[in-house]
């Protein structure tokens, strides 16, 4: 047999085997049964025992209306926005959304980013010195709130007695770029970080989606607060590894009740939402990098090859039959996401196409981290020695 047909066939059988294996975990990473959706008659709920942090730099674009959902949320909540050196009004911006809906709320003008501190973490780090609450949601400036759903991530902390509730919101999924991009992105997610085990008390796994958290204000302050995370650029994973590892309960999960208003429409977009982070899930090694590779290339890109070349008839066998079933199978375990997304079945195919994709932003955001840029977001750069 030759060379070739050898290694189409081991690696479609390695393919197959990975998928098959995917869709029969006990943990059924693939599925998106961890849900919560809001509570329609929490419309008058008493939040006076919440406080809502929102970091906010030059989010002037979107801000309004997320200040505008989070007041149809309850009686009593207090909200504080951290303006983050922003440029664009962001601080007006929420002033007269706050005014319009008689809000309480609060806007603390930002200091100078320390070295050593994330942006994002800095800014929380101030607004959490300000809060005197047992509860406190950390809110980004782009999520949107469906009405009712602060009660219900309240109900869901207490009845599961959580220090940690996270929502991983629906992305927009509108153009062409995000129907391809946005399911698969949260299904690689998954993937790593599987949100059964994640949950699960007795397992080391953690993760957070840091767009909505809800934590218990002293468990947060237990773990030293985001001073003990202060350099941490996936920020919400690692937040939720310091609070379980703590001993506190955690539980994350998905709701069309959450929503990014934040929108994607061109590949660039996309490139550099995913490229400022994706090294940095590998840690910087380039070892992780060629093996997520080689495991791309063979669980992915080779059965859509492979499958494509059958259907010409330029290479019919054993192989082809394997890459096409294993084809099948990737496109099975990532069904559930993409019916999240209320889209066709027929984008299910599409998932080697966007795993190509995320292959080559995280090849670029190697490079930008070889040459000295370890990430780069709302005109910050962090240094690959910060």
């Amino acid at each position: 047999m030759p060379v070739l047909a050898v290694v189409l066939l081991v690696g479609s059988a390695f393919a197959l085997l990975v998928w098959v294996g995917v869709l029969v975990l006990p943990w059924q990473p693939h599925r998106v049964r961890e849900r919560l959706e809001a509570d329609s008659s929490g419309a008058d709920a008493d939040l006076s025992d919440l406080t809502v942090l929102i970091p906010a730099r030059d989010e002037a674009e979107t801000l309004g209306a997320v200040v505008a959902a989070v007041a149809w949320q309850g009686r009593a909540l207090e909200v504080l926005v951290i303006d983050d050196q922003s440029s664009d009004g962001t601080a007006d911006v929420a002033t007269r959304a706050a005014a319009e809906t008689r809000l309480a709320l609060r806007v603390l003008t930002g200091a100078p980013l320390p070295v050593g501190w994330a942006g994002k973490l800095w800014a929380l780090d101030q607004g959490l010195a300000a809060v005197e609450r047992p509860f406190v949601l950390l809110l980004d400036a782009d999520i949107d709130l469906a009405p009712g759903m602060l009660p219900a991530l309240l109900r869901a902390l207490r009845e599961r007695q959580a220090s940690l509730v996270s929502i991983m919101a629906e992305l927009r999924c509108a153009g062409f770029w995000e129907k391809l991009l946005t399911p698969a992105f949260v299904f690689f997610f998954k993937l790593l970080y599987p949100f059964a085990l994640a949950n699960d008390a007795t397992r080391a796994t953690a993760a957070a989606a840091g767009g909505c958290i809800l934590l218990r204000t002293k468990d947060l302050r237990a773990i030293g607060g985001f001073a003990a995370i202060r350099g941490a650029l996936i920020d919400d994973c690692t937040l939720a590894a310091r609070i379980k590892g703590n001993g506190g309960k955690i539980w994350l999960g998905m709701s069309h009740s959450v929503r990014s208003l934040r929108a994607y429409p061109r590949l660039d977009d996309f490139w550099q939402m995913v490229s400022r982070t994706a090294f940095t899930q590998l840690r910087y090694s380039l070892p992780l990098l060629l093996l997520a590779t080689v495991l791309l290339a063979l669980t992915l890109l080779l059965p859509l090859a492979a499958s494509a070349a059958g259907a010409l008839r330029l290479e019919p066998s054993l192989g082809v039959a394997l890459a096409a079933l294993a084809w099948l199978a990737a496109s099975a375990a990532y069904w559930p996401t993409v019916g999240f997304y209320r889209l066709r079945p027929v984008w299910a195919l599409t998932l080697p196409l966007a795993a190509a994709l995320f292959l080559a932003m995280t090849w670029g955001s190697a490079f930008g981290y070889w040459r000295g840029t370890r990430a780069a977001w709302k005109n910050r750069t962090y240094g690959s020695t910060d």
